[in-house]
């Protein structure tokens, strides 16, 4: 019998559990997938806390990964049995040797793509193509706040938005993620342990501000982003990592310059499927092309889920890591 990482209840990572566990055969519109590797994210912690709550438990966590079609069932037409995909989103079940999922969620792979190169940057690829061209359109000219630049969603914010023609400013938590936010384009690394960013920020800027803030670390930073925007800017808070947003008085956007706000979700912006194919094509475009370079930087065994989430947790990783079922 197959694998997977159940959790019964919400809590630390000791709550991961590697048990036996048979998806069973694929139903009408799904197909049985066997994992080559399945992505590592911050809404796998999401999930496995309660922050954001899954549909039931218990349940199997992970919402990205890459493998090879083992059987289809009735009436499924986007992939084939033998068939090399990926995906990336709803619904939950990524840790796991084996899934069932629906096929219209499935994206097929270039042969120009890696399976595990897949699984590291479907979820964090697709993340950042609708960050830069769907709620704000980035272009030649713009100047761009993005924290946690060495982490897998910044790293490729970083590199697309430069080959956008935009300057990059980042955030980074050591000497290490500077440097390699530098590498993949970042024109500001910003030291947030010994530098305050806002003054920064409007330094780098000479006072004028950024058109875009990124903000995936919630709490700690989502008040200082706004004062980081020029008026009429946008704040894009995508994540919440530090904790959630205290509640806002929306006034407080109109006093900062009549500033733009958006919460958005992958999910929101692939709940079609052909918004879903547009978002893997532009990815793959820019993979293929050379233009963002997708490194895995950390494995574990699929079976050492719970040491992934505390490296995860603890700021340990940087750019893409993925889980690597045995």
């Amino acid at each position: 019998m197959s694998k997977a990482i159940v959790i019964n209840q919400t809590g630390g990572p000791e709550v991961l559990r590697w048990v036996d566990y048979d998806p069973g055969q694929p139903g009408p519109g799904e197909v049985r997938l066997r994992h080559e590797a399945v992505g590592l994210n911050f809404i796998d912690v999401y999930h496995r806390t309660g922050l954001y709550p899954l549909p039931s438990l218990p349940a199997v966590p992970g919402m990205e990964g890459s493998g090879t079609v083992e059987a289809v069932g009735d009436g499924v037409t986007e992939v084939a049995e033998g068939d090399r995909v990926a995906y990336a989103g709803l619904p939950p079940g990524a840790y796991a040797q084996v899934r069932r999922i629906p096929a219209d969620r499935l994206v097929k792979l270039p042969e120009s793509i890696m399976t595990r190169q897949a699984a590291a940057m479907m979820l964090q690829g697709m993340t950042a193509r609708y960050l830069l061209r769907g709620c704000f359109d980035v272009k030649a000219g713009d100047t761009i706040l993005i924290h946690a630049a060495a982490g897998g969603v910044g790293s490729i914010v970083c590199q697309w938005a430069k080959h956008l023609g935009a300057t990059v400013i980042g955030t980074v938590g050591s000497e290490e993620k500077a440097a390699n936010a530098t590498e993949n384009g970042c024109d500001y690394p910003i030291l947030y342990t010994k530098e305050e960013f806002v003054a920064r920020v409007k330094e780098i800027t000479e006072g004028r501000g950024v058109d875009v803030v990124y903000d995936s670390v919630g709490q700690a930073t989502f008040m200082k982003s706004l004062d980081c925007l020029r008026p009429l800017g946008t704040m894009v808070s995508f994540g919440q990592s530090s904790g959630p947003v205290a509640p806002l008085e929306l006034g407080l956007l109109s006093a900062k310059g009549s500033l733009f706000l958006t919460r958005p979700t992958l999910m929101t912006y692939t709940a079609k499927r052909e918004d879903l194919l547009v978002h893997a094509r532009d990815l793959f475009e820019v993979v293929e092309k050379g233009v963002v370079k997708v490194e895995i930087r950390q494995t574990f065994p699929l079976s050492d889920a719970a040491r992934a989430h505390r490296d995860l947790e603890g700021r340990r990783t940087t750019g893409s890591s993925i889980l690597l079922p045995e």
